[in-house]
């Protein structure tokens, strides 16, 4: 009895314990789904949807969706979790409103303005994706159309600015908002950007030494000490485009020297004044295009940094600078123009209208044509001031001043750069040396890694912005007291110089400022991503550097500016070559070789329009200071230009085929070489002697 007692009382103990063991477990694995479902709901498909705001904050709408889904914001991914239909996205939303593009795997990209209401309610309008191309465009066609860039470019910023707002057409305070909001809001923040002021001093700086060393007489004495040397038709046309390659920091500075100094010695020998405007017009802008340190390179380094701030899924750590030089193996325009002048002036031949000016001028000895009213105008006078010595070492100085001090600059804010890399390495340095620095990049790449390898790394790392500002200071610095310790000028007449110079380069940063406005407007709309979507899968990203060599050539043709050329096509050209080649699943590496290709081909190109077009500055300025009709100068070098133009795109394609590089380009730039030889021997007829 008491056993069976015994048993029971056990047998009633253990079922007790199971009973609140089994209860304990029970109510463990309730809150413990619970707070698992509440962590990681199940995923849900979302097929429609719509933005919805409550009390100032934005939601996404989709019938009764519970669960996660992953979109994307503004180019952020984010994952959301729908609760009965409803999903927050983190956003305030206030009466001037913000545009939010939203991205999904299965619905798409959809771009909104979302606004609040002074009445408490709120404002949602979805803007078509396509309209995010409208202001590039307007930018584009106005220019065709009127041949005029500020404007074009200001009504394309405005554009941009209208379609960022909402497209608010129900009260004119908001539609005279959005132009106001061109000078307030986009101009400014284009302006206020350390990078893009780092370009304009730059810029200023640079136009200021060219106006000092030219009114004090020092590049007028180095053509004088080198005009010596022309004894022939030949040895005058080639002093010419030396001439033209040595003085390349600044087209304008170089037609406006070279075509009015050496003149008078091509007529010396009866060279046509058509050849030698032909001459000093495809001197210029080339050698400017390509140069390190020119009054260019601002421009072009603030264009592909806008270019690059577009894009997406771009993890590679270079500066704009070091983009830049990468590209030059690319630059097939700008090699063969100057080496094609060359075999003309070696084989001593020419073809087309050229070859008809130079029979004239060498049989008649009218070297120039009659020139056309239209062409009587001023010019920023560059002549020496009266009694200026013409001294070469006036001029050359500063010019090496400025490329010492870039080299200098580029080096140090390099190894600065890359000590702080070391650094994170845990890389011991000795000192903080250039040596000790040196030391310790061959440990960070390896000491597999060539010493070109290290150099690049190091160019790579600089802050080219710092080295190009330290570079123009010390430059026209150095121009000035030369000036006054020769006693050319007085001080009030160096700095009234020196302001001119400024001036000169106003309407160039006038249009990169509304440039970097129109890109920062594209940025907003996410014009690149809308291209890139559109065309991938339906272009080959192997033809993109093609298919931009001919609209930058059309456009800059049609404007006669490579500069508002390659304003309007670097913001949509670098993201959209990137974001084709990677949607089509290339390799990082390759995608990044095309990327360079298609900057390279936007400058050349931009330089080949300008060659061709009637109506483009540095093509009026050769005439100008070669004494030459216009329109025969126009006539005779468009031959020229579209004969290396074609050749250039020809080996743009292969270069893209063959997978690019230093070395397929070299070979390629030989091969063309040897193309435009064989074509000038055989075209070419021998101009008489």
């Amino acid at each position: 009895m008491a056993f069976f007692k015994k048993q029971n009382i056990v047998h009633l103990y253990y079922s007790n314990k199971m009973k609140y063991q089994i209860l304990l477990a029970a109510v463990l694995l309730f809150f413990g789904f619970g707070t698992l479902q509440a962590q990681s709901p199940p995923p849900v498909e979302i097929n429609e949807y719509h933005v919805a705001i409550e009390n100032g904050k934005a939601y996404l709408v989709s019938g009764a969706a519970n669960g996660k889904a992953v979109f994307s914001f503004n180019g952020k991914e984010k994952e959301l979790i729908f609760a009965n239909g409803k999903a927050s996205i983190d956003l305030k939303v206030d009466e001037r409103g913000k545009l939010l593009l939203v991205e999904n795997k299965k619905t798409g990209h959809r771009l909104y303005h979302l606004s609040a209401t002074k009445n408490g309610g709120s404002r949602i309008r979805r803007i078509p994706f396509w309209l995010s191309v409208l202001p590039p465009l307007m930018a584009i066609a106005l220019a065709l159309i009127f041949k005029e860039v500020i404007v074009s470019l200001f009504v394309g910023v405005w554009t941009g600015a209208f379609i960022a707002g909402g497209l608010r057409i129900d009260s004119f305070y908001y539609f005279f908002d959005s132009l106001f909001s061109v000078v307030e809001k986009y101009l400014i923040n284009a302006l206020a950007d350390t990078g893009h002021l780092s370009v304009i001093v730059f810029s200023l700086l640079i136009g200021g030494m060219v106006a000092v060393i030219s009114r004090n007489g020092g590049m007028a004495g180095v053509v004088k000490s080198l005009s010596r040397y022309a004894k022939s038709p030949r040895s005058s046309q080639f002093i010419t485009w030396f001439l033209g390659v040595a003085i390349f920091f600044d087209d304008y500075a170089n037609t406006l020297i070279v075509g009015n100094t050496m003149r008078s010695v091509t007529d010396r020998f009866k060279v046509s004044r058509e050849k030698l405007a032909y001459i000093v017009d495809s001197t210029a802008a080339p050698v400017s295009a390509v140069a390190f340190i020119t009054t260019w390179i601002g421009a072009e380094l603030g264009y592909i940094d806008e270019g690059l701030k577009l894009l997406h899924g771009f993890d590679m750590e270079v500066t704009p600078y070091a983009i830049f030089l990468s590209s030059l193996k690319y630059s097939f325009y700008p090699a063969l123009t100057l080496a094609f002048i060359l075999m003309l002036i070696y084989f001593k031949k020419d073809f087309g209208p050229m070859y008809k000016a130079e029979v004239r001028a060498r049989k008649t000895g009218k070297t120039a044509p009659p020139k056309v009213s239209d062409m009587e105008q001023d010019d920023e006078n560059l002549d020496p001031v009266p009694g200026a010595p013409l001294k070469w070492y006036n001029a050359a100085i500063p010019v090496f001043v400025v490329i010492f001090v870039t080299l200098f600059g580029l080096i140090d804010t390099g190894m600065t750069s890359l000590a702080s890399k070391i650094a994170e390495a845990n890389i011991p340095l000795a000192s903080d040396s250039w040596g000790a620095i040196w030391g310790g990049i061959n440990a960070l790449n390896g000491e597999d890694a060539s010493f070109f390898f290290n150099l690049g790394e190091l160019i790579g790392s600089a802050d080219s912005y710092v080295a190009l500002l330290w570079a123009s200071f010390a430059g026209v610095a150095v121009a000035i007291a030369m000036t006054l310790s020769g006693r050319i000028m007085r001080l009030e007449q160096a700095v009234s110089t020196m302001t001119t110079g400024f001036k000169a380069m106003l309407p160039a940063i006038i249009i990169l400022t509304l440039a970097w406005s129109l890109a920062s407007t594209t940025e907003q709309l996410h014009t690149a991503v809308y291209l890139s979507t559109a065309m991938e899968g339906s272009i080959n990203p192997y033809l993109m550097p093609v298919i931009v060599f001919v609209l930058a050539a059309f456009i800059s043709f049609s404007t006669g500016s490579s500069w508002s050329t390659m304003a309007i096509l670097y913001p949509i050209a670098i993201p959209t070559s990137w974001a084709v080649s990677h949607g089509a699943g290339l390799a990082p590496e390759i995608s990044f070789e095309l990327m360079l290709n298609v900057i390279s081909v936007t400058l050349g190109a931009s330089v080949l329009g300008d060659h061709c077009s009637p109506i483009s500055d540095t093509t009026i300025l050769s005439s100008l200071a070669s004494d030459c009709n216009h329109i025969d100068h126009v006539r005779t070098q468009m031959p020229y230009a579209l004969l290396v133009g074609a050749m250039s795109l020809v080996l743009c394609l292969l270069s893209t085929l063959l997978g690019g590089g230093w070395f397929i380009c070299f070979v390629l730039l030989v091969l063309g070489l040897a193309g435009l030889a064989g074509l000038v021997i055989w075209f070419g007829k021998k101009v008489p002697a």
